[in-house]
Order: structure tokens, then C-alpha cells, then sequence
């Protein structure tokens, strides 16, 4: 039982990349050449419901997802929107009526990556593990839904 204890312990206080039940440190990615200020939270939610449109340099915002059975589309949706993408089906009906259309889909990680690098004002998210040259981390989203300016502590596997 003491031993279970100091396991749970561990599993909450350290950061990595994965985490029990195959959950992923997400990272919240631009492109390269972002230069606008650092986003909150409580705003990365208000991009991805569309409510906030445009960076501070008036350029629109083109939030990205991947598909809804996606597990990182899960995931981000549970820790940011907190609802599953498919709850999310009446909110879009309703904004379709006021002009509103809900983020992109891409079909994978690597066209979230290539999307994202080659689209102004792009945002996405991807596992942590898999940022490469192409992109530029904004936002770290740890398994319990904990988001961080600064990258934690990663365990990514070698290629």
C-alpha cells in the first residue's frame, strides 16, 4: 500500500512526456517566425472556440485541429475546451449562424506540422515529442491539464 502511495506521488509531481494511460504532453505550436506576445490559457480556448480572432498584429488567427477521434484531439479538447470534440457539435451549429466556422482539420500530426509552419497566424498542438525546426513551442500542456510557458521536463524516445 506504502508503495502505491509514493508511486501515485511521483506520477503527479513528475512532468514527461508520457504519462499513465498513454497521455501526452501536448505542445501548443506557431510558426517559426511568431512574434507576438505569450497566450493564456483562459485565450487558447477562446482561439479554439474562434471568439478571439486576431494577434495583436491584426493578423487572423488560424487555429488548427486534428481529426475527432484523434487521441491528441482528445486530449486538447479535454484540457482546454473540457468537453470531447464531439460535444462540441451543438457550439459549432449554433456559431455556423453568426458566421462562425470551427477550426481546420488536418488529417495528422505531420500535416498539423507542415500546416502550421506554412500558414500566418497558425496555431496547433502536437505531442511534445514531435516539434521539430519547422515550428515554435508557445504553450506546454501537461496530462493534467496544467499549461506552462516553459518547457517541462521531457522523456522524448530517440529515432
Amino acid at each position: 500500500m506504502r508503495h502505491l502511495l509514493i508511486a501515485a506521488i511521483l506520477c503527479v509531481c513528475l512532468p514527461v512526456a508520457r504519462a499513465a494511460g498513454s497521455e501526452e504532453v501536448l505542445a501548443v505550436i506557431v510558426p517559426q517566425g511568431f512574434v507576438d506576445k505569450a497566450v493564456s490559457a483562459q485565450e487558447l480556448g477562446l482561439i479554439f472556440k474562434r471568439k478571439k480572432l486576431f494577434w495583436d498584429d491584426s493578423s487572423r488567427i488560424q487555429p488548427v485541429n486534428l481529426p475527432s477521434d484523434d487521441p491528441l484531439r482528445r486530449q486538447f479538447s479535454l484540457r482546454v475546451m473540457k468537453t470531447l470534440p464531439e460535444s462540441q457539435s451543438q457550439y459549432w451549429n449554433s456559431m455556423y449562424y453568426h458566421g462562425v466556422f470551427p477550426p481546420h482539420v488536418v488529417g495528422s500530426t505531420e500535416a498539423m506540422l507542415r500546416y502550421v509552419a506554412e500558414t500566418r497566424g497558425a496555431i496547433g498542438y502536437v505531442e511534445a515529442c514531435r516539434i521539430d525546426s519547422r515550428v515554435k513551442p508557445l504553450l506546454w500542456i501537461l496530462p493534467a491539464g496544467n499549461v506552462m510557458q516553459t518547457a517541462p521536463a521531457l522523456d522524448c524516445p530517440a529515432d
